[in-house]
């Protein structure tokens, strides 16, 4: 759960991770940056991407992007989280969680900022990508919305 201040980046991170996940069935990222010009994902991995694999997700995420997908919250308890949800970076004391729906895309616990909008994110770009000793980092930077 990251808490960043940049809506439209944090947005794409989300996107990012469930697409990951519907394309290899792997954990979202253990270690996010994000930053407002660049950002990166760090994901436990077994092996490289290819260069299809990398057009492939951004063609998935610029899809769910140009979807004009609303964005919204809901507050669930945390039993009903631990039902449906990772809950491992979540702090100690919580009584409810925050979760962050993105169109019927995406949904996971978040303390982070993000767009009302997918439409305000504007397209993503995959910048690189490279695998090591069981990780893959993936960078990305977004285009100014249309």
């Amino acid at each position: 759960m990251s808490t960043s201040q940049e809506p439209r980046m944090h947005s794409a991170e989300h996107l990012l991770n469930q697409a990951m996940v519907r394309k290899f069935n792997c954990n979202r990222c253990f270690s996010a940056h994000i930053n407002k010009k660049k950002s990166k994902c760090d994901y436990k991995f077994d092996h490289a991407l290819e260069d299809s694999d990398i057009m492939e997700l951004e063609t998935e995420i610029n899809n769910v992007i140009s979807g004009n997908c609303d964005v919204r919250e809901e507050f669930v308890t945390l039993e009903e989280a631990a039902e449906k949800y990772n809950l491992v970076r979540l702090p100690e004391g919580v009584e409810n969680v925050r979760i962050v729906h993105i169109g019927d895309f995406d949904s996971c616990p978040c303390i982070g900022e993000h767009v009302s909008n997918t439409s305000e994110i504007g397209k993503i770009k995959i910048t690189s990508h490279e695998y090591k000793d069981g990780i893959l980092r993936i960078r990305y930077k977004l285009s100014a919305p249309e």
